[in-house]
């Protein structure tokens, strides 16, 4: 019995319907052979098949027309080229194969299994035509296998090797409804962007409808979808299309998008309390929080819950809880180790810490998780307040203190290298993933992201179309300047509504907004995707072949890629180069610049909402610490340079050892020949004094005439008055010469018996970039100057 495709009018266009070939309820579908049956195929050869054909008015075939017929309506139904003779051949050649295992097996086809039919058609031709000792062909082959799908309900294609596809569609669906679904969904893909080869790609999209037994497109469901995306036969290779088919299947209104991956529960919790568990649950479907950070809060609950099992088997409902058990909790997390309370499974990634302490931040986390939880089953009032969250579990002063800012910078040599490899990427460079790969524009732009725009490779992932935006001619700057920007003076990049904050608008290197430009330029159009931190459809920027660049691309593909072209290593001595430090990198470098950004500034860019966020990601560096160091001038604000000229005659005539003077300290105006100079208190407001000698006295001119004087500088530290002297000028200086109008000169006297106005010396600073032939002379600080004033 045989069914045709045909074409039923719903309106304007006409929709094909399809119905199977064989009607298989209208058979005698018993497994088991009688004995005439088994004794009339025992007798059957392919040679008297040849020779009669499939009739069924045969003498041989007479007692086995139950399995005869059922075989002929699949051959009649099939759809068959112009010139059929040799194929038709082939076909009763499978048929009388089909018919002598029966008798092989002592069971109709009916009842055969998987493997009887894997058994029959072997996993290549060449196996199938040693099994027969060259009786037939390998040609046969095929139409076995087509008696196999349509009188065994056989699909197990994965265990059968290579074999045409296309061929076994258009024999049982024919070639016109076949190849109209492929160009159709071709179609879609390739406005997408994919450049799969064709011929693979007909391949898996006619494996999927001869799985869904169905031509149609209209038949492809989404519960079909889903049941194809678990059937073994979609496995390894032949799924690696199955999402961007399921797209093009959904674009065309058949169906709903496909799954993003997210939709799987997490798994049992084992070992946790009942109603412990019955709470997590509860608190995991009510929690407003992001689906991930749901997991991850659940499992953090799940070890609580062992730890209950373990310790407190006798406290197993959340509302049994007191401050003496959190207290109990937060001793249990400052001691744990890696591993315990853990529902382990194969490939965790922690299994290689195993027993090690846990880190600081991970102990907060640990504290964290149960604040929340209990805080919320408080509001929700699903328990009583038995104890306040934010202080019995609180983080521990002592892990607190070692949870400082501290940003994995990568060092400047090796950013350096990443950003020349980044702006020289070449298709050479472009990595590739099963022999596929993005396009140049693609990488380049998204390589540039992540090393000019400081985000998260999340955030990355989910830049929109457009969201690149330039400053003309002609705009204002904000305020009462009256200014305008420069044309494209300034790239400004539009972040999504990300981890700490909504949407927001940050300035870029243009070189960045000329990439994304060039991307979108080439960018296929993509059907619009859901932003599950948003809930809402969107045209994502980095998107190809209906699917979006995932997060982790950058980490897997972009960073390899660069550390290859730059020569440089993918881990440093802070770990391994990760797409988050760009962000600690790109941050620390603004912040250190020459004509740094400020920390508020810098809080804007990254798009933090608190300073203290900011500070995890920005670092001074020791360079910039030592240079303000510098600048600071500590040791040049407590200490002031001198001038000391040394008469060496009176040194080496002895002259010096009876007390006569040797030194002579520089005041600008005169000379001080006090040998303890720099314990005078009177020295920058000279009430001169017997030691004093004017520089303009025959004396004083003598001593400068004088061969043999060795100059040289003396360092002289100033008291809390001096330096307000100098620092703060004129005031300073009175406050100074009138507390000193009393004090005893090195001479005895002080300034008021002596009468003469007290004069003060600016003590000059050293220079030692400069030698002291090429130094400014000094001055004093009441601004008498001898040569210059240094400021």
């Amino acid at each position: 019995m045989t069914a045709q495709p045909s074409t039923a009018a719903t309106g304007p266009t006409s929709t094909p319907t399809w119905a199977s070939l064989v009607g298989l309820a209208h058979y005698d579908r018993r497994g088991l052979l009688t004995e005439a049956e088994a004794e009339a195929l025992n007798m059957l050869s392919i040679d008297q098949l040849r020779l009669d054909g499939l009739n069924l008015d045969a003498v041989p075939l007479r007692p086995v027309a139950r399995l005869v017929r059922p075989l002929v309506d699949a051959l009649a139904g099939l759809h068959w080229p112009p010139d059929d003779r040799h194929q038709r051949r082939f076909a009763r050649d499978a048929a009388g194969l089909v018919l002598i295992r029966c008798g092989e097996l002592r069971r109709a086809f009916w009842g055969w299994s998987a493997d009887d039919w894997v058994h029959l058609i072997n996993a290549s031709g060449a196996d199938f035509r040693h099994s027969w000792g060259g009786q037939i062909g390998p040609n046969a082959r095929p139409f076995v296998l087509i008696y196999a799908y349509l009188l065994g309900e056989f699909t197990a294609f994965d265990r059968l090797g290579r074999f045409m596809r296309p061929t076994l569609a258009r024999r049982v669906f024919g070639a016109d409804l076949v190849d109209d679904a492929v160009r159709r969904i071709c179609r879609v893909l390739a406005g997408w962007g994919y450049r799969r080869d064709a011929a693979k790609l007909a391949a898996v999209i006619c494996q999927m409808l001869l799985l869904n037994r169905s031509p149609l497109l209209e038949d492809l469901s989404t519960e079909a979808l889903a049941a194809l995306r678990v059937h073994p036969a979609m496995s390894g290779q032949w799924g690696k299309d199955l999402y961007g088919l399921h797209r093009a299947v959904a674009a065309l209104g058949h169906a709903d998008p496909p799954p993003s991956g997210h939709e799987a529960g997490p798994a049992a919790m084992e070992g946790v309390p009942a109603p412990w568990a019955a709470s997590v649950e509860h608190w995991y479907a009510t929690s407003t929080l992001t689906p991930k950070i749901r997991r991850g809060y659940r499992s953090v609950l799940a070890k609580i819950g062992r730890w209950l099992a373990a310790e407190h088997p006798e406290i197993t409902e959340a509302s049994q809880w007191t401050r003496q058990t959190c207290a109990s909790w937060v001793a249990a997390v400052d001691r744990m180790a890696v591993g315990d309370f853990s529902q382990w499974t194969h490939g965790m990634r922690s299994q290689n810490h195993l027993g090690k302490p846990l880190t600081p931040q991970t102990k907060s986390g640990y504290l964290k998780v149960p604040r929340a939880f209990f805080r919320d089953l408080h509001e929700w009032e699903l328990i009583p307040r038995r104890f306040d969250p934010a202080h019995a579990l609180r983080t521990p002063r002592s892990v607190r203190a070692l949870m400082g800012p501290d940003p994995r910078v990568i060092a400047d040599d090796i950013w350096a290298k990443l950003l020349w490899a980044g702006l020289n990427v070449e298709s050479g460079d472009l990595p590739t993933a099963d022999g596929r790969t993005y396009p140049v524009e693609l990488i380049r732009a998204i390589t540039l992201t992540w090393l000019f725009a400081g985000q998260r490779s999340d955030e990355i992932a989910r830049f929109r179309v457009g969201c690149i935006r330039w400053q003309h001619d002609g705009f204002p700057i904000p305020g009462d300047s009256g200014e305008v920007l420069a044309r494209d003076a300034v790239c400004l990049l539009d972040v999504p509504t990300h981890k700490t904050g909504t949407a927001f608008t940050k300035p870029v290197d243009p070189l960045l907004g000329q990439a994304i430009e060039a991307w979108q330029a080439v960018r296929p159009a993509q059907p619009p995707m859901l932003d599950r931190k948003t809930n809402e459809y969107a045209d994502f920027l980095f998107a190809h072949r209906a699917r979006r660049v995932a997060k982790h691309y950058i980490n897997t593909a972009i960073i390899p890629m660069l550390c290859r072209k730059a020569s440089v290593p993918t881990v440093d001595v802070r770990g391994s180069i990760t797409s988050h430090r760009a962000r600690s990198t790109i941050a620390s470098q603004l912040y250190n610049a020459k004509e740094p950004m400020t920390l508020f500034e810098l809080q804007e860019w990254l798009g933090h909402r608190t300073p203290e966020a900011t500070s995890h990601y920005a670092k001074l560096t020791p360079n910039t610490l030592a240079r303000a160091y510098n600048d600071a001038g500590y040791f040049a604000r407590n200490v002031r340079t001198i001038e000391v000229l040394v008469d060496r005659d009176a040194v080496a005539s002895g002259a010096a050892a009876s007390g006569e003077p040797w030194q002579y300290f520089d005041l600008g105006h005169g000379w001080c020949t006090y040998t303890f100079f720099e314990q005078c208190q009177h020295r920058m407001a000279c009430a001169r004094c017997d030691f004093y000698t004017p520089k303009d006295s025959s004396k004083g001119q003598l001593l400068e005439a004088k061969e043999n004087l060795q100059k040289m500088l003396a360092s002289i530290p100033l008291t809390d008055d001096e330096r307000a002297a100098v620092d703060d000028g004129q005031a300073a200086l009175d406050q100074l010469l009138e507390r000193l109008t009393d004090v005893p000169t090195p001479a005895g006297p002080t300034p008021r018996q002596i009468g003469a106005p007290a004069t003060a010396a600016l003590l000059p600073i050293v220079d030692i970039t400069n030698p002291p032939e090429k130094r400014a002379g000094t001055c004093d600080i009441a601004g008498s100057a001898a040569g210059g004033c240094p400021a």
